[in-house]
């Protein structure tokens, strides 16, 4: 009955790729093509700008029209695509976001987006959450000058993000960081001499790039 309701629970997040052996569940992480991901969304989670071909409005969830539930299950799954969070992690941060002073859907987001994964992706050293999250377990980012390979680790205000220095000149980092000049946002402030990133102030709700309604997200978990 358990094994039963993980998979119906799994098939309806889409979130797990898995393999049933010798009673026990197997679990990896998200498979399904990003941009396919993106136009099931109906929103652009990556930022690329051949995501949302071949999606007219319509035929994205977003478009469709659906029941109260099924909206605040969509926007959760946004954030959990935007962020790379499975369900357990989501759970976590949305129990913490509670006990803050601040409203619980500002404090989930804002807490979310100092992630040290988001922030090396926000800064510009990898062009997904996914290859940010890979830099940092492989040792590539340094915080304040100390190497952290956890992605999780929460970024305070006036924290350095910076590239190791033998990752510097690894083309594909360096075209990533030089080729997002343009694209600033009011927390972070880059240094393009020596490859680093500040966060300057804690993000402000209209500032972060993410189109979601936060609130129906936690509607979903207060009934």
């Amino acid at each position: 009955m358990i094994l039963k309701f993980i998979i119906i629970y799994a098939m309806m997040e889409q979130v797990f790729d898995f393999t049933v052996k010798e009673g026990f569940i197997h679990m990896a992480t998200r498979r399904e093509p990003r941009f396919k991901l993106c136009r099931r969304l109906g929103v652009n989670i990556f930022g690329h700008p051949k995501a949302m071909n071949r999606a007219p409005k319509e035929h994205s969830r977003s478009g469709r029209k659906t029941s109260e539930y099924g909206l605040q299950l969509l926007e959760k799954q946004k954030i959990k695509a935007y962020y790379g969070l499975f369900e357990k992690q989501f759970v976590r941060y949305l129990k913490n976001a509670k006990k803050s002073k601040e409203i619980t859907g500002v404090a989930l987001l804002k807490a979310l987006e100092c992630r040290l994964d988001n922030l090396v992706y926000r800064i510009g050293f990898a062009i997904s959450i996914r290859q940010a999250r890979q830099m940092v377990t492989h040792g590539c980012i340094l915080v304040n000058g100390k190497r952290v390979d956890i992605p999780s680790c929460a970024i305070k205000v006036n924290d350095i993000i910076s590239l190791k220095e033998q990752y510097r000149d690894n083309e594909l980092f360096k075209n990533n960081f030089l080729e997002l000049k343009s694209f600033d946002l009011p927390y972070i402030e880059k240094d393009f001499t020596h490859f680093s990133g500040k966060l300057t102030k804690a993000p402000a709700r209209e500032e972060i790039p993410i189109e979601v309604n936060e609130i129906l997200a936690i509607e979903l978990y207060s009934k």
